[in-house]
């Protein structure tokens, strides 16, 4: 697998060789374990998620509070493939008709990243729905918010491991951030429920 990650390394995001602790995050990430990263702002912790996602079976549930944001990614991932179809976005933004696009996009396969607000995992229709699609894992951005310790707490992060046991209890969790301190760092892996994380 850790081969498949470099060649899409280079061939995809032309870059030569890993960051930092990039490959230990990938080489945990494919193999299954919740990792809990902490890198600055432009340290590469995007990465991190989306290489694994690319060339893991499904689809990898993104969490990310920010709805720019979450556009902005979606179109860098795009910028990566030859494919639109590879990362999409499904908040409150989105008409009847670009949700169905979304849904139908996903249930084909075609899709290998999601982003998504916490909100939009609070309804009941979405939840079914991400329970019937194949779940590579889940990656919680802006990690630092679900703790009440941390500069942006947002209650809904709190809900976010009840969401994840709905839709597969099984998949894993990888939680991103810039900013926490140990104090942060320890909700955070309470607040997910992270097993043995790759820290």
């Amino acid at each position: 697998m850790m081969d498949r990650a470099r060649k899409l390394l280079s061939e995809a995001y032309g870059y030569s060789a890993f960051r930092g602790q990039q490959y230990d995050v990938i080489e945990a990430a494919l193999g299954g374990r919740d990792c809990l990263v902490l890198m600055p702002t432009g340290g590469g912790k995007s990465l991190c998620y989306q290489l694994p996602a690319m060339i893991s079976e499904g689809v990898a549930l993104i969490v990310s509070p920010l709805i720019a944001l979450m556009k902005n990614q979606v179109d860098l991932v795009r910028g990566y493939s030859s494919n639109n179809e590879v990362a999409h976005f499904l908040n409150s933004t989105l008409n009847k008709k670009e949700i169905k696009e979304v849904h139908d996009d996903l249930l084909t396969g075609k899709t290998k990243m999601l982003y998504v607000a916490p909100e939009t995992l609070t309804k009941q229709e979405n939840l079914e729905f991400f329970s019937d699609l194949t779940i590579s894992f889940f990656a919680v951005d802006e990690a630092h918010c679900i703790s009440e310790w941390g500069h942006d707490f947002r209650p809904e992060y709190r809900r976010l491991r009840e969401m994840m046991i709905q839709i597969n209890p099984d998949a894993p969790v990888i939680a991103l951030t810039a900013t926490a301190t140990p104090k942060v760092q320890s909700d955070i892996v309470k607040n997910l429920d992270l097993r043995e994380p790759h820290i």
